[in-house]
């Protein structure tokens, strides 16, 4: 198995130091390896996509407007 290090902020340090029971390596193990199989996914969805990354940008915003409409955002 391979290592990484990993930095931290001092406070969640300390805030981690409070549950000494957790195995926070596994804890880290475990999130990088549902972030890699949510990117393996969409690198799936989107292989096969025609759109292009202007026509993503603009879908994004209209999601972003259509979002902000509903919330009353301005």
């Amino acid at each position: 198995m391979t290592n990484i290090t990993l930095s931290i902020p001092d406070d969640l340090h300390s805030r981690m130091k409070h549950h000494s029971d957790i195995r926070w390596s596994e804890v880290a193990r475990k999130a990088i390896e549902q972030r890699v199989d949510d990117l393996e996914i969409m690198d799936k969805i989107t292989a096969k996509s025609k759109l292009t990354q202007k026509d993503a940008d603009e879908i994004g915003e209209k999601i972003k407007e259509s979002i902000a409409k509903k919330l009353n955002i301005k």
